[in-house]
């Protein structure tokens, strides 16, 4: 019994020694062996490794993908013409080499996007400084990251290399301050009052001017219709009178009681109306006195 126990004993130690001189580097990771605390090796090809079991050797994982950093605040940066502007930003970084970054940044990648910050930053506010606003919305923007881009590389591959590589410097957004920004949108919203009413005016005008030249026409079709009218009207009184003349003139007795009747007619137009004359001596009512009248003689 106590020789089963020993050798199940055994093979436990000898399991758990094992387990500890093996290890696994996934292919998204390096693998770094410490000595006595100094770094052994960087293993770069994923698999199976072997080393010296604890205290002796010591193994780590660092990441070896493409990292993002994202700009963590929103302090405000100065521009040239002294505006207070919120960038946010982001950068896109590896590992490229483990020792390096161990001895220069720190044992993970916090330590490196701690510092890359601080970095990034500064560039950020030192590129800004030199341009506009409007030059940091236009096409000065690309420029503008190209030189931070290009002022990181020279901090993380200077004189004690970090054994990052920096592959991209990008502004996400760019804004005022809130205090800023209101009062630029109160600008725009009086502008745009201000183009409102303009084109407000102008429509006005503009209707006024379309109603006056409609009035001007009617009044131009109206009077050219009047004085159709009217040249018709005489056209058709002369047409008129030359029909009388003509129809009088081949018998006058009978175009002077025409004429009679048609006096008699407007005379006697309400019954109320009074005539105080002398029939005896009046020519007014010779036609009714005479048995012998216009109706009653013959026509020639």
């Amino acid at each position: 019994m106590n020789r089963i126990g020993f050798w199940i004993s055994s093979l436990f130690v000898a399991f758990v020694l094992i387990s500890s001189t093996v290890f696994v580097v996934d292919q998204r990771q390096f693998g770094v062996v410490y000595a006595l605390g100094q770094i052994k090796e960087v293993i770069t090809e994923p698999g199976l490794h072997f080393k010296l079991p604890p205290p002796l050797q010591n193994v780590t994982h660092i990441d070896k993908r493409l990292l993002t950093l994202d700009s963590p605040d929103t302090e405000p940066m100065l521009t040239a013409e002294k505006q207070r502007v919120v960038i946010d930003w982001y950068v896109r970084w590896r590992i490229s080499d483990p020792q390096a970054y161990i001895r220069n940044v720190g044992l993970d990648e916090k330590s490196g996007a701690n510092q890359l910050n601080r970095v990034v930053r500064n560039a950020f506010q030192e590129e800004i400084n030199k341009h506009t606003v409007k030059e940091l919305l236009s096409v000065k923007r690309e420029a503008l990251m190209e030189d931070v881009k290009r002022a990181v590389l020279d901090v993380v591959k200077g004189s004690k290399p970090w054994g990052v590589d920096v592959v991209d410097v990008r502004i996400s957004r760019a804004d005022y301050v809130d205090a800023i920004t209101e009062s630029v949108y109160r600008r725009m919203e009086a502008e745009r009052k201000r183009v409102a009413n303009e084109l407000r005016s102008t429509g006005g005008a503009e209707g006024e001017k379309i109603r006056a030249d409609a009035d001007r026409q009617r009044e131009v079709t109206v009077a050219n219709a009047y004085r159709e009218a009217q040249k018709i009207k005489g056209q058709g009184d002369a047409q008129a009178a030359r029909i009388y003349a003509e129809s009088f003139g081949r018998d006058p007795q009978f175009a002077q009681f025409y004429r009679s009747l048609e006096s008699y007619k407007t005379t006697f137009a309400n019954k109320s109306d009074v005539m105080v004359l002398d029939p005896a001596s009046s020519d007014f009512f010779k036609a009714m006195r005479s048995s012998a009248g216009a109706g009653t003689s013959p026509r020639k």
